[in-house]
């Protein structure tokens, strides 16, 4: 029942929001992207908070005095389940753009607040259009938008604590705008919906954001290991060694 619920919840909301999401995106047109700001760092955390507390999720987040203030960085989390992401507009100081997946691009609805956030779309099976979204990305990094990025590319369902190979690719962002990456670990997620037959069951997740890595002064040897470097930083705060 507690999925069902969430799902009709789900839509609704979006449904209710809807004359809200056009206001924001008649004014992101028109080049007020203030308004469109405004409107997301408002509804969208409610929308989310809302969905986590619908599923019965509680969530301890540990470091949250080590995101930057004064300059816009990139969220670099461990990918683990679906709500990875509510979390990650939720908990951090305040919502962000995601890097998501291409297919998300075609969910009526969720897809107008995500230009509303400055949301990029990756198409993975298309490296010219992958390379122009993540340009995208660091177009809006340098206008002091920061980005959350799941550099593992996929879900990982592996044991928990555990780590797929993070791509390089998502750290051009970093590198190309010499912003900090902001790592992060997520703990339990998981058992909130995919270790239950993706039906929803109250849980209870960990968040720990570590301190900023400076990429402004870094060698070319060393933002060549940075995704092995981030990777070694979230592994050790999930308790175990990354899988090869």
């Amino acid at each position: 029942m507690r999925t069902i619920i969430w799902f009709i919840y789900f839509w609704c909301y979006l449904l209710a929001k809807w004359p809200t999401m056009k206001k924001g995106l008649k004014a992101l047109d028109k080049g007020d992207w203030k308004t469109a700001d405004e409107l997301a760092a408002r509804w969208v955390p409610d929308w989310a908070g809302k969905l986590l507390r619908l599923a019965g999720v509680t969530v301890t987040v540990e470091g949250k005095e080590n995101i930057p203030t004064d300059v816009p960085c990139v969220f670099v989390g461990n990918h683990r389940s679906y709500y990875d992401i509510p979390l990650m507009l939720t908990q951090l100081d305040k919502p962000h753009a995601l890097v998501s997946k291409k297919e998300v691009e075609k969910i009526p609805l969720v897809r107008g607040w995500m230009r509303l956030l400055h949301c990029v779309f990756l198409d993975r099976e298309d490296p010219r259009k992958a390379i122009a979204s993540l340009n995208e990305a660091i177009e809006n990094v340098k206008k002091g938008y920061s980005v959350v990025i799941f550099p593992e590319g996929t879900r990982n369902k592996g044991q928990e604590g555990s780590l797929l190979e993070f791509k390089g690719g998502a750290f051009r962002i970093a590198t190309k705008t010499k912003a900090p990456i902001v790592p992060v670990a997520i703990t339990g997620s998981r058992d909130i919906m995919e270790n239950n037959g993706m039906w929803m069951k109250p849980a209870h997740v960990t968040i720990r954001i570590l301190p900023a890595i400076q990429t402004a002064e870094l060698s070319k040897e060393e933002l060549k290991a940075l995704p092995e470097r981030t990777a070694e930083l979230i592994g050790a705060n999930l308790g175990h060694k990354k899988e090869g």
